[in-house]
């Protein structure tokens, strides 16, 4: 039994068979004045105990404890959102230990900052079980008639008691409706409180006559339902009376303010804003894709004119409010966890088991029946269901490729896709625990910062095609070419990575093939590694979505160029001459006309460039900075070109920089590394402080377990080395997911370094390829790295790294290890060595 605890009404506690310690005491009440009335004896015998009494304060009424230093007030602040807020007092419970005795604001001043009831009982659900196990006495009010049915259902199943607060003529009266574990033939009567004492009501008719002068409603719509509806009330005025309807609106959907609030505030009407929130399933904020999804279309709609508006793909996309993330947590009981994994000891070591746990939740039963909805509404069309996380392609912070995005191809009985999709979901969900993820907000200083997960449900771009789906071209476009090969490149006519079939081949980095790289000043130019070998590095394969297999799933492109594409296939691939012209020479017969992906007729016989020039100058122009964007276009009946924009971020860049008084070497030989083009990252002087070099050929000679140790290897060099200025060189490709082609280590794990090198061995079979526009282009370029392609043998290019093998290797002493790699891992203290490079000539030295 738990000890008694007094409510300072000696009548009131006979009534309730006293408080009992770990009890959480839900007034709802008329006004703030009346819970004054409940809270003030309550706080008196507290204090005549000695009990340690704190007042949390948030509210905009009243204080409803006076100043006293025998009560400790703590202000939080519900400003920044349901988790901040819900942290900071589990923390301060936390702190204040067992036995603490607490009187909340009321609960339904919340409402303004969190905009939903649902987040309302959310709160309550997630800290007065934490204060029951404590053995504490709180106090918490609640606005008669303000809150949902559901809201207060959800704070009765959770307090212990829930207790009505009437004043009708000035009389004061109490009606108990839920006291747990407490019973007495008349506690759920109502009584007039009078002085000490609670005076029991059982007459039928004085009952009667008291509660038919209280006024009663039907169920209130959820605040967030009610500010929508209000809102639609505003259309019928002027666009001055409506400007303010809509900031407060977009303050509920759109963010808190910022640049990009700003640029929304620009160009979305309150009709726009009510037709998102006609498009959402929960409530809260849609989160930064979302967003940057709708800002570019919204410009693109008013400031390009009937040329770009007329060839912009319509879409019908979904948004899951960030609040669902939430609720989805704090219903299937993962707070506690949620709290642990966000304190520095916890960050990375509980990561793993919530992720487990948020793969296998239930979501409650009002978000399924929309889940459901919405899948009706797009019967067997594929969707992807995208992350869109608050943080996300914002200024400063892409986070590009680091949360999930789930193709539902969708076929199957409605239960069977009902069950892929919310498998979806809980996939976005729990890539917020990856590891990548993590690294990533740790690194950039994001791991306090409050990250709800909303959800971006969009058609995916296409056509059926035999028994597949995709669209006919795909791909990333920078409004600004960060990789000039060539001097005569305008940097500022931007650059697209295109791929035939879904848009995945040009974001990841692909082992094998090659997406085509655009620029749009000159968009049949070619980057010089292609010269000669178009086919070699050309797209071999596509990615599609195969509606017999139900999956996403990759074709060979021989397999696909049959299909019936519903427009010329020659806007894509070209007869492969060369391919013709061998097997001739050989005396084979030709089976089928070998083609090879050149998009030479989109790019030269079409308005596809020049469309695309203007959408990325248009949205760069807006914004007042670079933009990336990721792109669809299909061909509609033989040449009605339609472009789908699914996504747009502002490109994170340091831009070109000042030119730099380069050196000229009297003889490259004398270099480490000098080379015309093949780099990105502007002009810069880079004085280096060590060198880590991965040897190639042995690094060749290893094992695959071994290559992934050297992955390792560097990782521990990162972060050792971090803060001072490293330059990091090895074979092939940095970060791919095959050893043979490049070490396969994670951008956490060269996150550090001033500058990156991949060394081109064509004996070793290593090339390197920056994957312009992949997810790992886009975090060197928000890192600011400086990378260099060094394409050893080639003309113009020097590399001599003789010039630091013969110097003291400190990669023992740096990174202890004994996995025997110090012969691969070369380390050097650099210092007097610099690099230089030069956009006008287009030149990269280190000497």
């Amino acid at each position: 039994m738990r000890d008694r605890v007094s409510t300072g009404l000696t009548g009131f506690d006979r009534v309730i068979d006293d408080l009992r310690l770990g009890d959480n005491v839900v007034w709802q009440v008329d006004s703030i004045l009346d819970y004054r009335r409940m809270v003030d004896p309550y706080v008196a015998r507290a204090k005549a105990e000695g009990r340690r009494l704190v007042y949390v304060r948030f509210g905009d009424h009243e204080p409803v404890v006076d100043d006293d230093p025998r009560v400790v007030v703590h202000r939080a602040d519900p400003t920044q959102g349901f988790e901040h807020f819900a942290t900071e007092v589990h923390n301060l419970v936390a702190g204040e230990g067992k036995r603490a005795f607490y009187v909340f604001d009321r609960l339904t001043d919340l409402l303004p900052y969190w905009y939903s009831d649902l987040m309302i009982g959310n709160f309550f659900k997630v800290t007065c079980p934490f204060l029951y196990e404590l053995d504490t006495i709180a106090y918490f009010a609640i606005s008669r008639n303000a809150h949902t049915h559901q809201t207060v259902a959800t704070i009765r199943e959770t307090t212990q008691l829930l207790l009505d607060l009437y004043r009708v003529d000035d009389r004061l009266y109490v009606h108990p409706l839920k006291v747990w574990q407490r019973y007495s033939p008349t506690m759920f009567f109502p009584h007039h409180v009078r002085g000490d004492e609670a005076v029991c009501i059982t007459a039928s008719s004085e009952a009667a006559e008291l509660f038919t002068s209280i006024q009663r409603r039907s169920d209130r719509p959820d605040n967030w339902t009610v500010a929508f509806g209000q809102a639609r009330d505003a259309l019928s005025g002027s666009p001055e009376e409506q400007e303010p309807v809509k900031l407060s609106l977009m303050r509920m959907i759109i963010g808190r303010p910022s640049r990009m609030f700003d640029l929304c505030a620009r160009y979305l009407t309150l009709a726009d804003v009510l037709t998102i929130a006609s498009r959402e399933i929960g409530t809260g904020f849609v989160g930064g894709k979302s967003v940057g999804m709708l800002l570019a279309r919204k410009i693109l709609d008013r400031d390009g004119g009937d040329r770009l508006a007329g060839l912009v793909e319509p879409h019908d996309s979904f948004y899951i409010g960030a609040d669902v993330f939430y609720t989805y947590i704090v219903q299937n009981g993962w707070w506690r966890l949620r709290v642990s994994q966000r304190t520095p000891e916890g960050f990375y070591a509980q990561a793993p088991e919530l992720r487990e746990k948020l793969l296998a939740g239930t979501f409650p039963g009002h978000i399924r029946e929309q889940f459901v909805e919405m899948l009706e509404y797009f019967g067997q069309s594929p969707i992807i269901v995208r992350s869109s996380s608050l943080l996300e392609d914002g200024f400063g912070n892409a986070f590009a490729g680091k949360y999930e995005s789930i193709f539902c191809v969708n076929q199957g009985s409605p239960e069977e896709r009902y069950e892929a999709f919310e498998n979806a979901v809980r996939r976005v969900y729990a890539s917020t625990m990856d590891q990548d993820a993590l690294d990533y907000r740790m690194d950039r200083g994001l791991a306090d910062r409050d990250e709800q997960m909303a959800i971006l449900v969009q058609r995916v771009s296409g056509d059926q095609h035999e028994d597949d789906f995709f669209p006919h071209v795909a791909g990333v476009g920078n409004s600004a070419n960060l990789y000039l090969w060539d001097p005569d490149i305008d940097a500022e006519a931007g650059m697209l990575r295109l791929v035939f079939g879904l848009g995945t081949r040009a974001v990841d980095r692909t082992v094998g093939d090659y997406a085509r790289i655009v620029c749009l000043d000159d968009p049949l130019r070619l980057p010089p590694t292609t010269y000669g070998d178009e086919k070699k590095f050309s797209q071999r394969r596509v990615d599609v979505l195969s509606l017999t297999q139900n999956a996403w799933t990759t074709r060979r492109l021989e397999e696909v160029l049959p299909y019936d594409l519903k427009t010329d296939t020659s806007f894509f691939a070209s007869v492969d001459r060369q391919a013709v012209e061998r097997m001739r020479e050989m005396g084979r017969r030709l089976v089928g006309t070998p083609r090879v992906l050149d998009f030479r007729r989109l790019l030269g016989d079409t308005e596809f460039p020049g469309l695309m020039r203007e959408v990325l100058t248009l949205l760069s122009t807006v914004y007042e900075y670079p933009v990336d964007v990721e792109f669809t276009a299909n061909i509609y009946s033989g040449s009605d070109l339609r472009v789908n924009i699914l996504q747009c971020r502002p490109l994170q860049t340091r831009g070109l920089g000042r030119p730099v008084a380069m050196p000229e070497p009297a003889d490259t030989g004398d270099c480490l590394l000098w080379a015309r083009g093949n780099f990105m990252g502007g002009n810069v002087r880079i004085p280096l402080d060590h060198i880590v070099y991965v040897r190639p050929l042995e690094y060749l000679r290893l094992g695959e377990q071994a290559k992934h140790a050297v992955a390792r290897r560097i990782g521990v060099l990162n972060a050792a080395l971090r803060g001072r200025a490293v330059m990091l060189l090895g074979p092939g490709r940095w970060g791919t997911s095959t050893p043979s082609l490049g070490v396969p280590v994670r951008f956490a794990e060269l996150s550090n370094m001033a500058v990156i090198g991949e060394i081109a061995s064509r004996d070793a079979g290593f090339m390197p390829e920056l994957s312009y526009g992949s997810h790992m282009f886009q975090d060197l370029v928000e890192a600011g790295i400086f990378y260099v392609a060094v394409f050893d043998g080639e003309e113009d290019v020097a590399f001599h790294p003789d010039r630091i093998l013969g110097l003291p290797n400190l990669a023992a002493s740096l990174a202890p290890g004994e996995d025997g790699l110090d012969d691969v891992v070369h380390v050097v203290d650099a210092t007097g060595i610099e690099v230089f490079s030069d956009i006008t000539t287009q030149t990269v030295l280190c000497r």
